[in-house]
């Protein structure tokens, strides 16, 4: 690069050149070449250039967050923002090419011949004869992926359209996708949560557009909460993540909501096995957007195999309600009896809705409002009459009213404002609201009518936990240079939480309502030290007034690349949790679980320590990633009834609930081919979750969760029009505990129950788990401008019967053991159009 010199000084006061200045004094001569470096300095900064931008989708002017941003060539290079924002300080050249990756889309170059004309320069990923005049684009099929592993420890970025091509059980599902990544468990099929690196569900920071949601679960499980067609990115932090996140202790993740198309009104529709959906795309002038969702089964008006499968799972046991009540009045009697029972048709659905507003006043602005609500319904209720004569010739009549309500869901909504106030320095300010709500009345009503009497009983149980969240956020970004950024802001969260939970309508075995406000800070800091070496070291502070405390967490993460295709990483940090998901421990059926806040009485705040490090080799096409993790826990909380005492009412709420610590270690392997016609990837996790809770057990136990061994296969192959996809899951089994006998204990109303006494807590085994699926989708045309798919999934192909949980009666001190296996082959096949 050429530098023209020029000296703003005054000729007759200074010779032309060093060489006449012997005969000047050493003082005037230091002045002279000081001047001249201050002057050679100056001048070539000023020929240094700033470019900022944004990356956008060719087809719709989508922004596109977290797209990679380089300089080819050169060892300059950035991210994009959640608002597709980017920024290039100090760019050496006028004329350079930018080289731009996003995941699930082509990797693009773009050359630029006058680089300080095209701020603010918009690039939108693919060929297009709408691009910017003097940029070039070439488009290869290098970064088409499903998911892409970012510069970041223990971060993936993943693409929701591309994950359309795996398999699915009925749906297509986002957190079903991310189940087969290393580290999250793959094996837990009734359950759309995340179980990353031995942590629970609960312990997942989960955030769609700036709020949290609290509970991903549709149909018991089965599917995520979130619309595939409504979600734009998604980014998973698996650990070690930065300061700016706070209140969980395993993982985050981030959903952007889509925005819609900006160019022109667009749309589409599909229908599966369990549920029907469309969205629509609403460009209102040339500033706004409008982009609206909906999805809803319609298993309360058709119930199809799929749908009698699952509901058949959790229902098998709620017609020995009413049978067990009229066990224990008559167990003396004996004789023959006829029954006449009128039969109902349990009436399910759920439904879920995404609308999202989004408004540029400015080229530097954008301001969104996002609304979601979500909710499953299911009524259950039944009724039964039984008459019989025992040995006497007396007859009785046992009627059972049996009331069964469930409903759960999420309500959550955040209005953002985003700034770019100049190349250096963005802003972002969130408000927002949220709400989860659990609702289950379970309830039967006996009559047992005698010749000498009459007896009416309720028995069963209602449970009510509700949870809501009201935030205030204010994020900041200054780019002191391109390889250092500085990132800080405040965070405040007030909680309410309730959960009460009733037997027989007369006795509240538990009833909690409590609310708090956490107040953060933080202060980061990303520094790219050389070329080879990133560090990101932060601090968070937070307040939580429940406690009067503060909380401090110090995270430090660093990359060093050996060479520029092998690289070390490594990362340590400090996490708090003040609202917790405590587990109620139910032997015969399964667990149960509720969310409290921490309150260091029932539920105590808290903690983990995640100590990270690993290595990956990446090439254009293969990449090969290995991390190993060791997460240090306290607070770990259980709610269990198994007491030595006499009777329920001899105990306190606080006695029911158990605190203490646990440890989740492993190491990850992955081998993922990124680019061709199959793509995909091989995984094996081996890990352990150990709990040690004192009162739950004397010694450590395995968590209910630790999975050993465990091993996901995906992958995908396009030809032509079709796609296919395959995913296999092994796992090696999960922990139970059995019980051995039973004991009784007698309620506040006088009414003596059968209680199971159970034996070393997690001390048995499931069988290994292991499923295969597949699928093919064949993609048309429909006219100019409109696409479509029809799709086949084959879910657990083989008919694995793998076990969900075991459940035990106790009978004449007999223990009887029932599998509850999980659901067989099970095909699929949907239909969906855009347009």
């Amino acid at each position: 690069m050429a530098v023209s010199l020029r000296i703003p000084l005054n000729h007759a006061q200074y010779p032309a050149s060093i060489a006449e200045t012997d005969n000047l004094t050493m003082k005037k001569r230091t002045v002279l070449i000081m001047t001249m470096l201050i002057a050679f300095v100056l001048q070539a900064q000023a020929q240094k250039f700033n470019l900022s931008g944004k990356v956008v989708d060719e087809a719709n002017g989508e922004a596109l967050a977290y797209a990679a941003v380089g300089v080819k060539d050169l060892s300059i290079g950035t991210t994009t923002n959640a608002d597709g924002f980017f920024t290039l300080l100090n760019l050496p050249s006028d004329d350079l090419t930018l080289t731009i990756q996003y995941v699930g889309y082509n990797t693009s170059e773009v050359a630029i011949k006058d680089v300080k004309n095209q701020n603010p320069l918009i690039i939108k990923l693919s060929i297009s004869e709408q691009m910017l005049q003097e940029v070039v684009v070439s488009g290869s099929n290098l970064d088409n992926q499903m998911i892409r592993a970012t510069d970041k420890i223990s971060q993936i970025s993943i693409s929701p359209e591309a994950l359309n091509a795996l398999p699915s059980m009925g749906e297509k599902d986002i957190f079903r996708s991310i189940q087969l990544l290393p580290g999250v468990s793959g094996t837990n099929e009734a359950s759309s949560g995340l179980y990353v690196r031995g942590g629970t569900p609960d312990q997942n920071l989960i955030v769609f557009d700036g709020f949290t949601v609290y509970h991903v679960d549709h149909f018991y499980g089965f599917f995520s909460a979130f619309n595939p067609n409504a979600v734009k990115n998604v980014q998973l932090h698996k650990g070690g993540f930065e300061a700016k996140y706070g209140g969980r202790l395993s993982s985050v993740m981030e959903l952007t909501g889509k925005t819609g198309n900006q160019n022109k009104f667009s749309g589409g529709a599909a229908i599966g096995a369990i549920s029907a959906n469309a969205y629509l795309e609403i460009p209102i002038g040339d500033n706004v957007n409008l982009f609206v969702a909906g999805r809803r089964s319609y298993t309360d008006i058709i119930t199809s195999g799929i749908y009698n499968d699952i509901f058949d799972l959790y229902n098998d046991d709620d017609s020995n309600i009413a049978s067990q009540a009229s066990q224990n009045q008559t167990q003396s009697r004996s004789g023959r009896g006829s029954t006449q029972q009128e039969e109902t048709e349990p009436t399910f659905f759920f439904y879920d809705a995404n609308v999202k507003l989004s408004f540029r006043p400015s080229t530097k602005d954008v301001i969104s409002l996002s609304y979601y609500s979500g909710k499953d319904d299911l009524d259950n209720s039944r009724f039964s009459s039984n008459s019989f004569e025992d040995n006497n010739g007396e007859t009785s009549l046992i009627e059972t009213d049996v009331t069964d309500l469930l409903q759960w869901g999420n309500v959550g909504t955040s209005l953002r404002w985003a700034r770019q106030w100049n190349d250096r320095f963005y802003s972002t300010v969130v408000t927002s609201f949220s709400n989860y709500f659990s609702d289950r009345d379970r309830i039967s009503d006996v009559l047992i009518d005698r010749e000498d009497s009459v007896i009416n009983r309720s028995v069963g149980t209602v449970e009510v936990n509700d949870l809501f969240d009201y935030s205030f956020a204010i994020n900041n970004e200054y780019l002191i240079s391109q390889k250092h950024t500085m990132e800080f802001g405040v965070q405040s969260i007030f909680n309410d939480i309730s959960y009460s939970l009733t037997a027989n309508d007369t006795l509240n075995l538990i009833e909690e309502d409590n609310d708090g406000v956490q107040v953060a800070a933080y202060l980061q800091d990303t520094w790219e030290v050389n070329n080879q070496l990133t560090l990101i070291g932060g601090i968070r502070s937070s307040y939580f007034d429940v406690t009067d405390k503060f909380y401090y967490e110090p995270r430090v993460s660093a990359a060093f690349k050996v060479t520029p295709k092998f690289k070390l990483k490594a990362a340590w940090g400090r996490y708090y949790q003040f609202v917790n998901r405590i587990v109620r421990e139910d032997v015969s059926q399964g667990s149960r679980d509720f969310w409290l806040l921490a309150d260091d009485l029932n539920s105590p705040v808290s903690f983990s320590r995640h100590l990270i490090g690993g290595f990956s080799y990446e090439t254009d096409t293969w990449l090969f990633d290995v991390e190993v993790y060791d997460k240090s826990l306290d607070g770990i909380v259980e709610y269990s009834n198994r007491q030595a005492a006499t009777s329920l009412d001899e105990l306190e709420d606080t006695d029911y609930f158990f605190d203490g610590t646990g440890v989740a270690r492993g190491v990850e392997w992955m081998i993922q081919k990124k680019s061709g016609n199959f793509k995909g990837w091989a995984s094996y996790t081996l890990g352990e979750v150990v709990h040690d809770i004192p009162g739950i057990s004397d010694d450590p136990y395995y968590a209910l969760h630790d999975t050993r061994h465990e091993v996901n296969l995906v992958g995908t192959y396009e030809i032509g029009k079709w796609d296919f996809g395959a995913t296999w899951v092994f796992g090696t089994g999960k922990p139970y505990t059995a019980p051995y006998g039973e004991y009784q204990l007698t309620t506040l109303d006088g009414t003596t129950y059968n209680y199971i006494s159970v034996g070393a807590k997690n001390s048995f085994r499931l069988p290994d788990y292991h499923r295969l699926d597949m699928s093919v989708n064949y993609k048309f045309k429909l006219g100019s401008t409109g696409s479509g798919q029809v799709g086949l999934s084959l879910f657990n192909l083989y008919d694995r019967k793998n076990i969900w949980y075991k459940e035990f009666l106790v009978e004449e001190e007999e223990v009887i053991e029932t599998d509850v296996n999980l659901i067989g082959f099970t095909p699929n096949l949907n239909v969906s159009v855009k347009f």
